[in-house]
């Protein structure tokens, strides 16, 4: 458990990440696009999610279509936090 709250105290000290529990969540809105990405610590996955800008909710999708330079600063952040960056390709 305390490697648990390690991990998600890690990525909170990242810029735009906030701890949820077991989980930590950043948004990423740049060029035209709105992400949420979400790390769970119990199960060492990251998921990325598409935010619509209108009301309707989001929807979980395809890490192959995230832009690279987002999954680079996602890995980099795990990495900064102590927790092994290759979590972000593990598929979902």
């Amino acid at each position: 458990m305390g490697a648990m709250r390690d991990s998600i105290a890690g990525l909170v000290k990242q810029e735009g990440w906030r701890g949820e529990g077991a989980a930590a969540r950043v948004h990423y809105d740049g060029g035209g696009d709105r992400f949420a990405i979400e790390f769970y610590a119990g199960a060492d996955l990251v998921v990325y999610w598409t935010v619509p800008r209108e009301s309707e909710s989001a929807t979980p999708v395809p890490r192959e279509t995230i832009p690279t330079p987002l999954r680079r600063r996602i890995r980099d952040d795990l990495a900064a936090a102590g927790v092994d960056p290759d979590v972000e390709r593990q598929p979902v």
